[in-house]
């Protein structure tokens, strides 16, 4: 199987680190932008865009409010998907895993890193539920300021999401619509992958 060029290599999370490299320079807004996946109780599914802030060795990290809808989500299902799309680049990840949270040391690190509006800002929002006014918000805002001064902890309904993945698929456009795209693939995790090259 050739898998040579952008395609070339052994690790997919070493792949998807260097796609995302290549398209930070050239994606307008936001290139670790990703449409993330969910399914409700009914199995009614749900995507919204959230941003990537890691890939690890064997996973992707994104950070949320765990009461959201989208955390609440995946605290049932343990399970989540996302598409990363770079136009730019006429290239794309799609992504499907399992889920851990991130309570620890590397949560506490991204909150701490975050301007100090943002990290009050999720102190003040709860996040998905129904607001009755901008103005009510900007309240919120103002008592969690004076509650939790200049220098919030995070707070422990906010974390990461980790998503450990079962498949990956690394899409690039060809022309007349040839696409080239390569899934990496296990049953489980800790297993090797199997590579499999797809039809456009």
């Amino acid at each position: 199987m050739d898998r040579s060029g952008i395609f070339a290599g052994d690790d997919p999370f070493t792949i998807a680190r260097a796609w995302l490299a290549e398209a930070e320079p050239v994606e307008p807004n936001d290139p670790n932008a990703i449409a993330l996946a969910t399914v409700d109780e009914g199995g009614m599914p749900n995507v919204r865009m959230v941003l990537l802030k890691d890939i690890e060795a064997d996973a992707f990290v994104f950070y949320t409010n765990y009461g959201s809808k989208k955390g609440r989500e995946i605290a049932a299902s343990g399970k989540a998907a996302f598409v990363l799309h770079w136009k730019s680049l006429r290239r794309q990840i799609r992504v499907r895993g399992v889920t851990e949270r991130e309570e620890g040391p590397a949560a506490d690190a991204y909150y701490a890193s975050r301007s100090l509006k943002s990290r009050l800002g999720a102190w003040a929002s709860h996040q998905s539920e129904p607001l009755s006014s901008r103005g009510a918000l900007m309240a919120d805002v103002a008592k969690v300021t004076v509650e939790q001064g200049p220098n919030p902890a995070r707070p422990p309904f906010w974390g990461g999401i980790r998503i450990r993945p079962v498949e990956i698929e690394f899409w690039a456009d060809g022309a007349f619509r040839l696409h080239d795209r390569f899934r990496w693939s296990r049953e489980n995790l800790g297993e090797s992958w199997e590579i499999t090259r797809l039809n456009p």
